[in-house]
């Protein structure tokens, strides 16, 4: 049982104002595995006070100490990894081999990223006689989803504090166990107080009040379009920066050209990963109409050979993280078949043989189109609708047809045809021909699904602001 009853504030394990706990479960076993304490807006008032003072001296350290800074967090990060992939496992149910080839290493790309990026980070130019400069920002409330706990820490910790500004993290109070462990990486590595402050806890409480807090500069959250546009009403009597990486409903285009029985394996496999839990996820598979029955077979065999199950053994999938979702999912599925697609694989209930945790069954609709509701909402989980087309303005029509903007993928047999729908295409990042994620990208999204980037240079601007000083060359 892990008991994390304490926040971390101004550089020390410090109790809750109020005792509130809450019970953490394993969503491979429905069971208990721990506690943590629920925070509230005195709490996050502490914090935000140790982070203003912080801030005073950290925002104006040099480029050698931050980089200094980083080396130590990556160090003690490095040496905590197998901890931080079995708490990642205990907590949102990643399969153990995905938390460790998958979850850790991205957050820990991210800081080995950070670190380069600010050896070579140019803050400063000059237009004429007046002087551009880039300054930290300030004191930045962070709130950070469950899906992939370590990465959505790291991927805006890492930047916020290589360009020297302080903060409060508020993770996901479903899965807190990796922050904790990451807390405690963030203390050992020498951190100085007040530059990092965690505080337990759910959006109406803590969340809300890290929005509305006068104290806090920015606000960088990742999660839900609804939950992101209550962080902007919040924030918005502040006037405060907000920086919001929100929901997908990633359009995945397999052009006339494309090899089909490789393009619908892989694209049903990448739906797959993390139980479907990714908002950037391929979700919407487009195919030629004429070649839907072929599409329908391949995704039928490509499910056949997911394997679900413990997430302590060799599985594709383990659970989906919560009651809540499995619920959520379940209703969607149904929904599905109700509204006339047509069922490939899968379906509502969990797996035979899994009686117990929030295991779902990797689902594929087939004939669907763009307005029933699995095409249209956000189902995070592990279902994949394909959608046929007529040619491809029909697809990039469809593909934009949505309110988000995240992500979306093309798969084509020429570069050339596959860049030329990309430019096409409404969306934050498009990845042609299943190309591997890159850290140094820019991560964000269009419409619904954001504003701001995260990963890679981009995010580092994301947390400056801009000062002009005139005068500062002699005319």
């Amino acid at each position: 049982m892990r008991n994390y009853l304490d926040f971390y504030i101004d550089g020390a394990w410090v109790p809750p104002a109020k005792p509130r706990t809450l019970e953490v479960i394993n969503p491979a076993t429905e069971g208990v595995v721990g506690q943590i304490s629920m925070g509230g807006a005195a709490d996050v008032d502490r914090a935000v006070q140790a982070a203003r003072r912080a801030f005073d001296s950290f925002g104006r350290t040099s480029r050698a100490e931050r980089l200094d800074l980083l080396d130590a967090v990556l160090a003690q990060l490095v040496a905590r990894k197998d901890d931080l992939a079995a708490a990642i496992t205990e907590e949102m149910g990643a399969p153990a081999g995905l938390a460790a080839a998958a979850h850790v290493p991205f957050g820990l790309g991210h800081f080995q990223l950070a670190r380069q990026i600010l050896a070579d980070l140019q803050t400063d130019r000059t237009m004429g006689t007046t002087l551009i400069t880039a300054e930290p920002i300030g004191v930045v409330g962070m709130i950070t989803p469950w899906n992939w706990p370590l990465n959505q820490i790291a991927c805006k910790v890492a930047p916020a504090l290589a360009v020297g500004c302080t903060m409060v993290l508020k993770p996901s109070e479903v899965a807190p166990f990796s922050a904790q462990i990451f807390a405690e990486a963030i203390h050992t590595a020498g951190v100085p107080h007040g530059v990092f402050n965690l505080i337990n806890g759910d959006g109406p409480s803590v969340g809300a009040a890290i929005s509305t807090h006068p104290g806090v500069d920015m606000v960088s959250f990742t999660g839900s379009t609804r939950a992101g546009v209550q962080v902007a009403c919040d924030a918005a009597p502040t006037v405060k920066r907000v920086h919001q990486e929100l929901g997908g409903k990633s359009a995945n285009i397999i052009l006339p050209d494309a090899d089909l029985a490789d393009a619908v394996a892989r694209g049903v496999e990448a739906m797959m990963v993390n139980s479907g839990q990714s908002c950037n996820a391929p979700s919407r598979m487009l195919v030629p109409i004429s070649r839907m029955e072929e599409a329908k077979a391949i995704a039928a065999q490509t499910i056949a050979q997911q394997t679900v199950g413990s997430p302590q053994e060799a599985v594709a999938l383990g659970p989906v993280v919560s009651q809540t979702q499995w619920d959520r999912i379940q209703a969607l599925i149904a929904q599905g078949m109700a509204e006339g697609a047509t069922l490939v694989a899968g379906g509502t209930g969990r797996p035979d043989g899994l009686d117990r945790g929030y295991y779902v069954k990797p689902t594929v609709f087939a004939d669907v189109t763009n307005d029933m509701a699995i095409a249209r909402e956000e189902i995070f989980g592990p279902v994949v609708v394909l959608i046929g087309y007529c040619n491809v303005d029909e697809a990039v029509a469809i593909a934009n047809d949505s309110v988000y903007g995240l992500a979306a993928y093309v798969q084509s047999a020429s570069l050339d045809q596959a860049r030329a729908v990309a430019s096409r295409l409404r969306a934050g990042q498009v990845l042609l021909n299943y190309a591997a994620l890159d850290l140094n990208a820019p991560f964000g999204g269009f419409k619904q699904s954001g504003n701001g980037r995260e990963w890679g240079e981009l995010a580092f601007h994301e947390f400056m602001e801009v000062k002009a000083v005139l005068g500062y060359e002699a005319a």
